[in-house]
Order: C-alpha cells, then sequence, then structure tokens
C-alpha cells in the first residue's frame, strides 16, 4: 500500500468518491481511504434523487455538473450508474409556491438549467395518476430523475482507478499531523469482531501533500482530531418503499417510468420502485443524531422507525396519489443524513489549516457528489473554481458555533427543506444567540431582526405593536408587508437622517513592523495616510477578489481593517494564513480579531452633521464636524458625551455620515444619546434592507453579492481602487484574466407589486448574457434597480436589456455607476 500521496481522500462514499475521481484527473496522485465499505455510510440508504437546482448558483452548478457526469460514467467505465433520466415534477399548491417556483427559474436560467412550467390540466394529461384539480401548476425539469447511488459511487471509484488513484478500504484515521509541508496521517487497519468493526494494532502513517476529508456522519469526529469546529450533524430521515401498485403497473405496460413528483407544500417527494413508490417526508420534529461521535457497533444501519411522525406525509401522498391507498407497505428506513445549519455542505479549506480541506455535510450527497469532486478539485490544483464557492466556504461560521447550536438548526434546517424559502427568509432556532447591547431597545422599538453570522441585526423597524409573527407573516417572493417599512427608512435617510446598527462588521487591527509593507502586498489599493482611510480589496492568487476591507491608518504601523459582517472567520483566517506566510519577508505583524469589542452605529443622511454637533464634546465643537478638520475618508477621535469614538467619515448608504466604533459596553448610552439628539432633526431608525437599496443606488457593491472568487475586482468596476503601480498578491493573475464580464447598475422597468432579489437572468435579443446579483427598490428614481455582471460589449451607459420577473420580461437601462449623486457632493458636504 501506498504511503505517500499528493492527495489522501477519507471516506468513501458517493463525495469521496467523486473528489478522488477528479482529483486524479486533475493528474494528482491520490489515495482514498474508507474505514468500512464504499457506500456503507448514508450513501447506501439515499433515495438517490437528483435535483438540479435550487436557489443557490453555487449549488446549482454542481448539481448541473453532477447531473451531465452521471450520464458519460458507463461509456467511460463500463458500470452503469443506475441512472434514470424520468424527470423532476415539483409541483405548487399555491401561488405563493409557483411565485417561489418562478424565482428558482430565474436560478436555473442563469446557470443554463433547462426546465418547463406545466398547467395542472397539462399535469392531468401527462400523468393521469395525479390528483391535479387543487395545484396552481408545476415546475418540470426533465433532464433529471434518480440514480442508484451505491452502483454510481462504484462507477466513480472505477473511474478514479482508471485514472490512477488507489483506493483502500478498512482503514480509519486515528490522527492528523501537519509537518510544514505535509500532514502524516496516522491510521490503523479496522478488523471484525463480533459483528462490529473496531481497529486493530496494526498502525501505520500515510504522508500526503494535501488531505481532503469526506466523512459524513463522522465529521464530528473529524473535527476533534483536526482541533475545529465542523457544523455538520446528521438528522434521521424516514422514507417508506410501498408494494406494487395496480394502477401504476398498468399505466407502465404503455409509458415510460414516472418522474419524481415533489409535494412541496405537503413536505415529500415521491418516485417510482419496482412497481411501487418511494415516499419520502421531510417531517418536524426529525431529532439530530452523533452529536459527538458515531458508535463502534454503528455500521451500515438505521434507527428505529418512528412512522406515526411522518403520518400527515403518508396521507397527504395518498391524496395526491389516490392508487396508492390500497397498497400496502414493502419496506421502511430511517437513517443518518447529514446537514449543516444553513442546508449548504462545508465546501473548501479548513479553518486555520494548511492543505486541509473539507467537504462534509452533504444533505444532498448523491446529486452533489460529482460537481464537489469537479469544483473542489479545481480549487484545489488551480487555486480557485470557476465559480464563486464562497457561500460553501466552512469558514462562513465562526468560533462561537456549539454542538448545541449545529444540532438545533440541522433540525431546522431538514424540516424547512419543502418550507417556502423567501428569499427575506428568517430561521428562528436558536435565536436570539449574539445580540449587541442595545438589542433589547431596538426590539422595544418595533425591530425586526434578521442574523448574520449568529448576530442579530435589524432587518426593518416595523410597527410597535407588532404581534410575534408579524416578520414571518410579512414574507413574500413579491413586495412583503416589510417593504413599506423599509421604503419609508431609505426616504427618511435621505431626507433627513438614519441610524442604522452595524455592530456586526468584521473588524480586526494589524499592527507591527512588517504590518505596513505586508497590507501594501496584501490589498490592492493604496494605503491610506495616518488619520485616512481607504476602501481596498485582497484578491486570491488567481486575481478574483478574496475580500473587500476599508482600512483605517490610526498610526505608522497600525491600522483598523474593516470588512463584511457575515465573514468574520473567514476574512480572519485568510489575513492571518497570508500574514503567517509573508512574516519572514516583512517583519513580525500582530492581528486581533476585535469584532466583539467595538460596537458600531451608522449615522448618515443631510442632517447626521447637525444631530452629532448636538452631542460631541470639543474646544470648538462648532468646526469639529467641518470638512477642514473632518473631510470625508478620514477618521477621528471624537467624544460624543461620555463615549469614546473612532468615528469613520463614510457611509455605505452615499450621504453624508459617520460609522461611529465605540467600545460595545458603551452602546447603550451612545444609542440613547444619538435618539435623543435626532428627535428636533427627524432622525429614524434604519435596517440592513433599506441600506442595501441605498448603497446599489451609489453602486456600491457587496462582498457576496458583485465581489466574489469568480470575477476580479476590474471587472468589478473597481479601477479606481486599483494601484497597478505596485506589487500585490494576485496582481499578474488579474491582468492575465482581463474583462470577461462586467458589473453595471441598471434601473428596471418592473412589475408593479415586486423587486428583483439578484437572482434573475438579463437577456439581450432574447439571449442570456448576464444576471443580476443584487437588486431591489430605489427610492431616488422610483424604480427598481439591480446590479449584476454582463457582457463586456453591452456594459456601456445607456445599453437597453431586458430582464426576466415572474416569467415576464421588463425593459432594463444600464446606467452610469452611482446613478444617484454621482459627484458625492452629499457625502462631502461641509457644514
Amino acid at each position: 500500500m501506498k504511503t505517500h500521496v499528493k492527495a489522501l481522500v477519507v471516506g468513501g462514499g458517493a463525495v469521496g468518491t467523486g473528489i478522488a475521481y477528479h482529483l486524479a484527473k486533475a493528474g494528482w496522485d491520490t489515495m482514498l481511504i474508507e474505514r468500512d465499505e464504499l457506500t456503507s455510510g448514508s450513501t447506501w440508504h439515499a433515495a438517490g434523487l437528483l435535483p438540479l437546482f435550487n436557489m443557490s448558483y453555487a449549488t446549482t452548478h454542481i448539481h448541473k455538473y453532477s447531473v451531465d457526469f452521471y450520464k458519460g460514467l458507463e461509456a467511460e467505465t463500463g458500470l452503469n450508474p443506475g441512472f434514470y433520466v424520468v424527470g423532476n415534477l415539483r409541483m405548487a399548491q399555491t401561488d405563493a409556491r409557483m411565485d417561489e417556483y418562478m424565482l428558482y427559474s430565474s436560478v436555473a436560467e442563469t446557470a443554463g438549467v433547462y426546465h418547463e412550467f406545466l398547467t395542472p390540466a397539462q399535469i392531468k394529461e401527462r400523468w393521469p395518476l395525479v390528483r391535479t384539480e387543487d395545484l396552481k401548476g408545476a415546475l418540470y425539469h426533465p433532464q433529471d430523475g434518480y440514480i442508484n447511488p451505491a452502483d454510481v459511487t462504484q462507477a466513480m471509484a472505477k473511474g478514479a482507478r482508471q485514472l490512477g488513484a488507489t483506493i483502500e478500504r478498512r482503514i480509519q484515521v486515528n490522527g492528523y499531523r501537519w509537518t510544514g509541508s505535509e500532514w502524516i496521517v496516522t491510521c490503523a487497519r479496522m478488523v471484525e469482531q463480533g459483528g462490529n468493526l473496531v481497529a486493530s494494532e496494526e498502525t501505520f502513517e500515510i504522508h500526503a501533500e494535501h488531505v481532503v476529508t469526506a466523512t459524513g456522519n463522522h465529521a464530528q469526529r473529524t473535527a476533534r482530531l483536526l482541533g475545529i469546529k465542523i457544523p455538520a450533524i446528521p438528522v434521521e430521515h424516514q422514507y417508506i418503499v410501498t408494494e406494487p401498485d395496480p394502477a401504476l403497473v398498468e399505466w407502465r405496460k404503455t409509458n415510460p417510468q414516472h418522474p419524481v413528483l415533489r409535494d412541496a407544500d405537503a413536505k415529500w417527494y415521491v418516485r417510482e420502485e419496482r412497481g411501487g413508490w418511494i415516499l419520502g417526508p421531510y417531517e418536524r420534529n426529525a431529532p439530530a443524531r452523533f452529536l459527538y461521535d458515531v458508535p463502534q457497533s454503528f455500521r451500515a444501519d438505521l434507527f428505529p422507525l418512528d412512522l406515526e411522525r411522518i403520518e400527515e406525509e403518508y396521507m397527504s401522498m395518498i391524496h395526491r396519489l389516490p392508487s396508492s391507498e390500497t397498497v400496502g407497505l414493502k419496506d421502511d428506513y430511517n437513517g443518518p443524513i447529514c446537514y449543516t445549519p444553513d442546508g449548504n455542505p462545508l465546501v473548501g479549506p479548513a479553518p486555520g489549516l494548511r492543505n486541509m480541506w473539507l467537504a462534509e455535510g452533504f444533505s444532498f450527497g448523491i446529486t452533489a457528489a460529482g460537481g464537489t469532486g469537479y469544483y473542489l478539485a479545481q480549487m484545489m490544483t488551480q487555486g480557485e473554481a470557476e465559480i464563486d464557492m464562497a457561500s460553501l466556504d466552512p469558514k462562513r461560521y465562526g468560533s462561537w458555533m456549539t454542538t448545541e447550536y449545529a444540532a438545533r438548526k440541522n433540525e431546522e434546517c431538514y424540516e424547512h427543506v419543502f418550507i417556502l424559502h423567501h428569499p427575506d427568509e428568517e430561521r428562528e432556532a436558536c435565536r436570539p444567540l449574539r445580540t449587541a447591547p442595545v438589542y433589547d431597545r431596538q426590539k422595544a422599538l418595533g425591530a425586526q431582526f434578521g442574523q448574520v453570522n449568529g448576530w442579530e441585526r435589524p432587518n426593518y423597524y416595523g410597527p410597535l405593536d407588532a404581534p410575534s409573527n408579524f416578520d414571518h407573516d410579512s414574507r413574500s417572493f413579491r413586495r412583503g408587508e416589510w417593504w413599506q417599512y423599509a421604503k419609508a427608512e431609505a426616504e427618511a435617510l435621505r431626507e433627513t437622517a438614519g441610524l442604522i446598527d452595524a455592530t456586526a462588521f468584521t473588524k480586526h487591527l494589524v499592527r507591527g513592523p512588517g504590518a505596513t509593507a505586508f497590507l501594501d502586498w496584501f490589498t490592492c489599493n493604496k494605503l491610506p495616510a495616518v488619520g485616512r482611510i481607504n476602501l481596498t480589496y485582497a484578491l486570491t492568487a488567481t486575481g478574483t477578489t478574496r475580500t473587500e476591507y476599508t482600512i483605517v491608518r490610526f498610526a505608522e504601523n497600525e491600522y483598523y481593517l474593516v470588512s463584511a459582517g457575515a465573514w468574520t472567520a473567514y476574512d480572519a483566517d485568510y489575513l492571518k494564513q497570508c500574514a503567517a506566510e509573508k512574516m519572514a519577508e516583512f517583519g513580525w505583524i500582530d492581528i486581533h480579531d476585535v469584532t466583539t469589542q467595538y460596537g458600531v452605529f451608522a449615522l448618515a443622511g443631510p442632517n447626521s452633521r447637525a444631530i452629532l454637533n448636538e452631542i460631541v464634546k470639543d474646544a470648538d465643537p462648532a468646526t469639529v464636524l467641518s470638512n477642514k478638520r473632518f473631510p470625508w475618508l478620514s477618521y477621528r477621535n471624537i467624544e460624543l458625551g461620555m463615549c469614546p469614538v473612532r468615528a469613520i467619515r463614510v457611509a455605505y448608504t452615499g450621504e453624508l455620515g459617520w460609522e461611529l466604533h465605540h467600545p460595545i459596553e458603551m452602546s447603550a448610552y451612545l444609542w440613547d444619546l444619538l435618539l435623543k439628539a435626532g428627535e428636533k432633526h427627524g432622525l429614524k431608525l434604519v435596517g440592513a434592507r433599506a441600506q442595501n437599496w441605498l448603497r446599489q443606488e451609489k453602486s456600491y457593491r457587496a462582498f457576496g453579492n458583485e465581489l466574489g472568487r469568480d470575477a476580479t475586482p476590474m471587472e468589478a468596476g473597481l479601477d479606481r481602487f486599483i494601484d497597478l503601480s505596485k506589487d500585490f498578491q494576485g496582481k499578474q493573475a488579474m491582468l492575465d484574466t482581463g474583462i470577461r464580464s462586467k458589473c453595471v447598475t441598471v434601473l428596471i422597468d418592473g412589475p408593479a407589486d415586486a423587486d428583483p432579489w439578484g437572482k434573475e437572468a438579463l437577456l439581450h435579443d432574447g439571449e442570456k448574457i448576464g444576471r443580476l446579483t443584487s437588486g431591489g427598490w430605489s427610492v431616488a428614481f422610483g424604480k427598481q434597480i439591480g446590479m449584476g455582471y454582463v457582457r463586456s460589449d453591452l456594459a456601456e451607459v445607456g445599453q437597453k436589456l431586458k430582464v426576466r420577473m415572474f416569467r415576464e420580461l421588463y425593459d432594463v437601462t444600464v446606467v452610469e455607476d452611482s446613478p444617484f449623486d454621482p459627484s458625492n457632493a452629499r457625502i462631502r458636504k461641509d457644514g
């Protein structure tokens, strides 16, 4: 057996074999090890469905690649993966569900996935066994279906071997050690003992430059061995198999296989199985299992059944397929399937570790296996994938994550598989958890909260007497009840002043003798002078955008870095890893995550200076906030009442304004002070949704939307923030990439009752030429607004395009960057 390899994949389920195949195909010397037999984890009892797309752009690409890849496996390996291309019919009982499917359709169109909509009459004509009188319609994608999980895994394993990979079974990993240049993986040979697998005394080491863990249900053990947190915990999933249905058997005599049925409003899927049906429900109260470890006695095993838990879903299947009412049950399963708190898998570099890669937490592992292998192999061998994988990055969860939190959120995620997925969805489990000191004050003032990286953050301020379910009932795929409140907030900030809680911002202190040289190399813009700030970007090695920073320079070698609140661990890991690599060259660099030490209030609007003048303490308070003493894009230490404040003159909304960074223990005091001072100046509390609309009026790019690892800063239109006279990480790769598409701001003459969500396709002459990455309503222009990427030849101001919303095409016009106040006169306003 080999003891030295380029890449070691740990885990022999569908995901692990898909990764081994693609690493071998990329030319890497690859070994896969499995503690039991291939497919002995969740793979063996998976139903094998292949849903092509959902609302995630990255996941849709992964699923699409898998479906296409599986169709060619037999020709390549000689093994039939058991792929039945029967189609997938997503049925809708409500208008809201049809709206959801139309948004799904938008994502599918941007990814090039074929689909069609059907009326109830068309469904009944094609598939007469389905009851349709209470349906609104369906979304049908005929190119997918279901596959045999064991067969596709074995086919990928054979393909990996043909490409030079080695696969070894009955090997368990007991330890990982990084030497600085490679991983030494301590292993034990597994042997049968009384029906259980136990580690023998035969131990050995495997040396690997890179390691990928795809350990499925064993993710918590993997996390302990690596000394990290992995919020992948299994949840019980039951499904039942019926005896043959005579009506289905008769229908099949003259018809092809029935498509997979998804009645999302009834919370189940159904597919044909040897003349009968498989029912897979996603019911309430399915428990998380293996919170800390998988028992040695649990191999290809199942849990005891709890059929009462799925009685409601079973009865709804009988309603939808009346012929199934008299059919008996043939088999039933209750096995573990891994989840994560947001339902997306964890794919990418492990936090804090070099050359350690995670592929964990797959609730749709069969669908994702091929695509995960393809895109993860790109990340490992080329530096980045061709799509932005940040939404799947394991570091989207920080060190505050606990086992209890992950287990309860994973249970919630399971229950929400078929819940309406509004883009403004906010799930309630485990909340509130991370709260700023002003949380209770905000709640008393009508705040309706969203969660970002565990933090509670006001999305908008609703009525003071709002019932507890107000926000839930306000959600919609069109303009929900919340829309009027966000609109009023945006108007107030443009006309008077608004106060936004931005405490969740990520904040790092970077200092030391090497800090200046390091940050000059790490970011693409000039570093600011002492007392000034700059907007800048850290690039990947392939030249795309890794992180956006506002850099404040406190002293010659002391900097304060502010970045997106959703990405604290993600940013911290990259910053510290790059600094460690460069410390020998640049000198000592001290980096501290100070996110939880400072609260942040963003005060902006035409009256913001007047409000601060009410409470600022200075020898000459009338001038301390003037352009002369406190110009735009600068920082000053000021005192507001008794609160010391690091004030930064910048506003994400494009108005005169300041970010007020202050000791977090003084947040309540400062909040009260600002609200009292703002009473006579028209101050209004503003949430994240209004802020998102306002920043689009200024064409301010947002990380995770316009900014990501699939576009360079030049493609994002950020040339003014790039200093090509200096050397910086990713510079040459950025230049070599050129301009594949351009980021633009557009105004939209859209429907009267809806705004774009940033998932829609952009078209020209009937051809898809780009997609929106953000969307909303513009109070300045009185119409819909959006940002996105289009073909560079169609990015000129004035270009006419179309956007598809709710299956209709609407007029789009490309406008100049910062269409609102393009000269920044309001931001620079003196006083």
